[in-house]
Parts: structure tokens; C-alpha cells; sequence
């Protein structure tokens, strides 16, 4: 499993939240608390929006504490709407392409789970995604393919609508082919303007996560883990869940549910 934070609201840097906490993404990496794989070392990556309508992206497959540049670039950059995932592979080889987030236009997207048996349907499932997307499939992550149909069913338009959808068409074929659980899902993904969550599991065990809103820095951290042990008001998503975050502090949470 991978660990993973974003962040909407007024700009700050990256670094708040990615490497500064002290139980940040960084730490995460090398000792999560609330994942089956304590250590998350197959690589990193961060999308940030600033005055382009295209996030910015940076990934690498070093392990986070060990990446030359990451604490560089978090010191540096200041954004109020970013980012970052350090990944565990569930299968998939360690490359740069297999890194999260993925990008395609304005849209980002992040992902903790696993859809069950993925390799017996991957090419099955590749199928699927529509040739004037098919370019956009670099690496060969399950979460790669969740993104690229979710773009194919109009998310621009219907975001929660579409990956219902494309998350439905996966759930169904890992019971088909595949193997259980069929399907664990945190995400987080954004449009440049608002950042989505989802949180769901095809059995009871959801990946977690979580969100708070800051006063001081007048903004939102949704993550996998709460990033700072002694602060008590970080709020569970439910699971079940799609979630809507906009930078003015708005929450809007509805269920969601694939269609199978």
C-alpha cells in the first residue's frame, strides 16, 4: 500500500506538508501506521498548480528520505493546491512511469489500493481505455487505468459519475479474473480548481483517509495518515465516500457507489 497527502487552500509550501510534520510523508515513507507495508520506498511524486492550468509534476523512484531533490523542490515551490504520493508496489515494477501522481492535461490523480488480480486482466483492461487516451498509458499500474477510463467517462463533467464507472468496470472484472479483495481505494485527484477524494473497498477494510482544515494557514490537508500525532481533530473520511474539497474551506461528502 502507498501513502499519500494533498493540500487546497491559501498557498503554502510543499514542505508543510510533505516534509516538515513529524509524521510527514517523508516519515511515512520509511514507517507508516496505518498500512498493511511499514515501509513505502518505491518511489515519489509530487503535482502542484500554480499559474498554468497544468499541474507541474515531479516523480522519481528513489525511496523519499533518499531523494536528492524532493526536499529541495518542497523548500522552494509554494502552492495552494498540490500533491504527493511515495509508493509500495502492489506488484508492478519500480519506474518512474509507475510513479504517482499521473497527470494528463489539467487533471491529477493519486492512488493507495489495489484492484485483486490485476495482472491475470491487464491487458483486458487496457483494451478498454479509448484510443485518443491510449497514448496517455505510460507505465502499468492499476491506478493508471483507473485514471485514464475515469477521463473516458466525461470526468471533467461528472467526476464522481465517472469513476463509478471506472471503478464499477474493474471491480467487476477482478471477480471475474482476478482475485479478492477486488478492490481497495484511496484516491485523491484534481482539476486544478477543486481536490476530490474517494475513499471505498469492494470487502470492509478501505484504505484510510483523512482531512483537517487549518486556521492558521487557511487551508486543507486530506491524507492517508494524519500528519501531526498530537493534533485531535483530523476527521475520518467514511468509506464509502467521494469527497469535495474547494479552497474556501467548503466539504461536501456523498456516497459513493460503483456501478457493478
Amino acid at each position: 500500500m502507498c501513502r499519500w497527502a494533498a493540500y487546497i487552500g491559501q498557498p503554502c509550501f510543499l514542505e508543510d506538508v510533505v516534509t516538515r510534520p513529524d509524521h510527514s510523508l517523508i516519515q511515512q515513507s520509511i514507517q507508516a501506521t496505518e498500512c498493511k507495508t511499514q515501509t513505502n520506498a518505491d518511489g515519489v511524486g509530487l503535482a502542484w498548480y500554480d499559474r498554468r492550468p497544468e499541474p507541474g509534476l515531479y516523480r522519481d523512484t528513489h525511496p523519499a528520505w533518499s531523494d536528492p531533490n524532493l526536499k529541495a523542490l518542497t523548500a522552494q515551490v509554494c502552492s495552494g493546491l498540490f500533491l504527493a504520493h511515495v509508493r509500495a508496489s502492489t506488484g508492478t515494477a519500480t519506474s518512474r512511469n509507475n510513479c504517482h501522481p499521473f497527470v494528463v492535461g489539467n487533471w491529477s490523480f493519486m492512488h493507495n489500493g489495489q484492484v485483486g488480480g490485476f495482472e491475470r486482466f491487464r491487458r483486458r483492461a487496457d483494451m478498454l481505455i479509448p484510443d485518443d487516451l491510449y497514448h496517455e498509458r505510460k507505465g502499468a499500474t492499476d491506478s493508471e487505468v483507473i485514471f485514464l477510463l475515469g477521463l473516458s467517462e466525461d470526468l471533467e463533467n461528472r467526476p464522481k459519475e465517472a469513476l463509478e464507472i471506472a471503478v464499477g468496470v474493474l471491480q467487476r472484472m477482478s471477480r471475474e479474473k482476478g482475485a479478492k479483495p477486488h478492490i481497495r481505494l484511496a484516491a485523491a485527484f484534481s482539476d486544478g480548481e477543486s481536490l476530490y477524494a474517494i475513499r471505498y473497498a469492494s470487502d470492509a477494510r478501505a484504505p484510510t483517509v483523512y482531512h483537517r482544515w487549518s486556521d492558521s494557514r487557511q487551508g486543507r490537508a486530506v491524507v492517508s495518515e494524519p500528519l501531526v500525532g498530537a493534533e485531535q481533530d483530523w476527521e475520518e473520511v467514511p468509506a464509502g465516500s467521494f469527497c469535495r474539497f474547494s479552497s474556501d474551506g467548503a466539504v461536501h461528502i456523498e456516497p459513493f457507489r460503483p456501478l457493478l
